[in-house]
C-alpha cells in the first residue's frame, strides 16, 4: 500500500495506515499513531538519535537497561551525554560531574568509546542513505534528510518510509531515534525535539506561525543564552514578538543575523539539505557567558575547540585541508576567516596553529559573543598528517597526541590537560 494524502494515519508499531483519523491504530490498537493533516507532504526530516552514547551502552552491557547511565569521565570530567533515567535526577550534557554524581550516586559512569559509537553511527547512516541521497550529517547521531520524490522509489510517503526506518533502528541497530518532519530544516529539527525518546512530530506549513509564536526566542536554532538574553532586553522575550517587528528593523540592529531571525521566526528557511562532500565542515564552537575581547582568553577557548574538532575527526577517521574560524561579534555581525593547509590533518595542534594565527589578525579590539573552529575539505584519515621536508615535527606531534588520547580514553579526559588550556604557556605552549 503506498503512501499518499489521503492516509489520515500511520501507526508507528505495526505500521498500517487508515484513511479515517483515530487515536489508536485500528489494525493493532498502538497508541502511537501519527496524524497530521499534512501528514503525505512533507519531504524534510531531522533525526537523531535518542541518549546515542548511552543507548549504545546500554544495547552491548543489558544489565544496565533499567539502570541510570552517565557517559563521561571522572570528578573532573564533564558528561557527554546520560541516559533518560539520568536525565529524571537532573543530569545533563556539558553537567561537571562533580555535580552529576550527587545528583544521580548510583548511575552508572562509563568512559566514551568514541570509536564503537562512530562504527554504530556509520550503519545507521548507511540506512539513511538506503532512503534518499539526500542526507546532510550534523554529527555521528543526527542528520538532515530531504525524501521528495521517494514516494515511487519506496512505495511509501516520506512519513511511513521515516517511521519504517525508525523502526528498523531500533529492531536491527538496537537503538532508537526521534524524527522531526516538516517543510524545511529549522522546523524539522525543531520537531525533532518535542517528542523524545522514541518520538515522531510534525510541523506544518499552516500552523508553523502559529505554533512558533510562543515560543521563547531561544529555541530558535543558534541562538544561545547570550544571544537570547539580549534579544529579551531589546524586547524580543517569543518568537512572536519577532515575527511582529519589521524586516528592515531587524536587519538595522542585528546585521544579517537580524534578516536570518527574522525569516525563521516566520517559518521560512530556504537552505537545502546538503549531502555529505568534500566541503563539508566538522566544527565546534561556544558561545561565552560574558563578551571577550582579549587574546589570550579566545585562545583558550580556540584551544579546547581544537581539541574537540580533532577528537570528532579522529572517531569519524577523516582529516581536513582548510582550517575555518568563526567568530560572532557582541553586535551578532559574523566574521569567518580561512587557510588552506599543506596536507589534510586530524591533529588538535596544526589545527590550533592555523586557526591561532587567524585569530590574532582578528582579536584587535572587538569583543566577540562566539568562538568557532572546524575543518573543511575532508578526506580519509590515511591521507593525513605525513608531514615534509619543511614540516618535520608532524610525526612528533601525532605520537604525542596518540599517547594523550590513550591516556584520557584509560582514565577519562581529565586526566592530561594542556598548559594552553589555562594560560600558562607562552608563544610555543606545550602539553
Amino acid at each position: 500500500m503506498t503512501g499518499s494524502p489521503e492516509a489520515a494515519t500511520i501507526c508507528r508499531d505495526c505500521l498500517a495506515q487508515s484513511p479515517r483519523a483515530s487515536r489508536r491504530c485500528q489494525a493493532c490498537g498502538s497508541p502511537r499513531v501519527l496524524a497530521h493533516p499534512e501528514l503525505g507532504r512533507l519531504p524534510i526530516a531531522h533525526v537523531d538519535c535518542d541518549a546515542f552514547y548511552a543507548a549504545v551502552e546500554k544495547r552491548d552491557n543489558p544489565a544496565l537497561r533499567d539502570r541510570p547511565v552517565i557517559i563521561g569521565g571522572g570528578k573532573r570530567g564533564v558528561v557527554s551525554t546520560c541516559c533518560y533515567i539520568a536525565r529524571t535526577f537532573g543530569v545533563r550534557s556539558a553537567m561537571p560531574m562533580f555535580k552529576a554524581l550527587p545528583l544521580c550516586p548510583d548511575a552508572v559512569v562509563i568512559k566514551p568509546d568514541m570509536a564503537k559509537y562512530a562504527r554504530v553511527g556509520r550503519e545507521i547512516r548507511e540506512m539513511m542513505l538506503a532512503l534518499t541521497p539526500l542526507v546532510e550529517p550534523l554529527s555521528i547521531d543526527e542528520a538532515f534528510l530531504d525524501l521528495a520524490g521517494t514516494d515511487l522509489l519506496h512505495g511509501a510517503s516520506p512519513a511511513l518510509t521515516l517511521a519504517r526506518f525508525a523502526a528498523r533502528a531500533e529492531r536491527e541497530i538496537g537503538v532508537t531515534v526521534s524524527v522531526g518532519l516538516s517543510y524545511c530544516k529549522f522546523l524539522a529539527k525543531t520537531a525533532s525535539d518535542l517528542d523524545k525518546p522514541r518520538g515522531f512530530a510534525i510541523i506544518g506549513r499552516a500552523e508553523a506561525l502559529a505554533f512558533l509564536a510562543p515560543r521563547p526566542v531561544g529555541s530558535i536554532w543558534g541562538v544561545g543564552a547570550v544571544g537570547a538574553r539580549r534579544l529579551e532586553a531589546d524586547g524580543f522575550a517569543t518568537i512572536g514578538d519577532l515575527q511582529r517587528a519589521g524586516e528592515a528593523d531587524m536587519f538595522r540592529k542585528y546585521g544579517a543575523e537580524g534578516g536570518r531571525l527574522w525569516r525563521l521566526a516566520r517559518g521560512i528557511d530556504a537552505r537545502p539539505v546538503t549531502p555529505e562532500r568534500d566541503g563539508k565542515n566538522v566544527s565546534a564552537e561556544t558561545t561565552f557567558e560574558h563578551d571577550l575581547a582579549d587574546l589570550e582568553s579566545l585562545t583558550r577557548k580556540l584551544w579546547l575547540l581544537s581539541e574537540k574538532v580533532s577528537g570528532r575527526l579522529k572517531a569519524q577517521e577523516i582529516a581536513g585541508r582548510t582550517v575555518t574560524l568563526k567568530l560572532k561579534t557582541a553586535d551578532f555581525r559574523l566574521r569567518t576567516r580561512a587557510r588552506a593547509l599543506n596536507e589534510p590533518t586530524q591533529l588538535a595542534r596544526r589545527i590550533f596553529e592555523a586557526a591561532r594565527e587567524l585569530l590574532a589578525k582578528e582579536a584587535t579590539g572587538p569583543s566577540f559573543r562566539l568562538i568557532g573552529v572546524g575543518l573543511a575539505d575532508l578526506s580519509p584519515a590515511v591521507e593525513a598528517d605525513h608531514g615534509d621536508l619543511v614540516d618535520t615535527g608532524v610525526g612528533k606531534i601525532k605520537a604525542t597526541e596518540a599517547a594523550i588520547d590513550a591516556l584520557r580514553a584509560k582514565f577519562g579526559k581529565a586526566a592530561v590537560v594542556s598548559g594552553i588550556a589555562f594560560g600558562t604557556a607562552g608563544k610555543r605552549e606545550g602539553r
